[in-house]
């Protein structure tokens, strides 16, 4: 398709554009694994621009993903999580995700007014992660894959390897 070809009726080519142009890089950073729920979780701070992650804020991110992941065990987990907790532009989002069975995933995102972390609550049924959000567990697929699942040698030092390996900067 070219640009000069009509795009389909379902396109909003006025949206996409205004989404690219305030399309930016968010700060992203490792916080180190924890055990929480059952499981060992990678935890990671993403913000937006003039946005912070407090230690409060990580601290009420893994009070959620506690009270998820205990549970986790009846969803297929296998004991391993990622949790990220973000300041967005228009809020904060908790994010969960574990390895469950089969190979499979188990998502959960958490959503609350920025800067009020008690407020925390289930999103809405069918939300996904943001751009920002999707590259960071873009890169956690990849890291189990080639540590847990490809890697040899003992599953702790394959465990130790997933958990040192993490994007350093800012994500797009």
């Amino acid at each position: 398709m070219s640009e000069h070809e009509a795009l389909p009726a379902a396109v909003d080519a006025e949206a996409l554009l205004a989404l690219a142009r305030g399309h930016h890089q968010r700060e992203a950073r490792a916080v180190g694994t924890r055990e929480v729920g059952g499981h060992l979780v990678k935890v990671y701070s993403l913000r937006a621009p003039g946005r912070t992650v407090t230690e409060q804020d990580v601290a009420a991110a893994l009070r959620v993903a506690a009270e998820h992941l205990g549970s986790g065990r009846l969803r297929g987990s296998l004991g391993l999580a990622v949790l990220i907790v973000h300041a967005g532009g228009d809020g904060d989002y908790v994010l969960v995700h574990s390895w469950i069975e089969g190979y499979m995933s188990d998502l959960a995102v958490f959503t609350g007014p920025p800067g009020r972390p008690e407020r925390l609550r289930p999103g809405r049924a069918g939300l996904g992660p943001c751009v920002w959000e999707a590259a960071l567990l873009a890169h956690e697929r990849e890291a189990f894959v080639r540590h847990v699942l490809d890697g040899s040698g003992p599953l702790a030092d394959r465990l130790a390897g997933w958990s040192a390996d993490t994007p350093a900067g800012g994500v797009r």
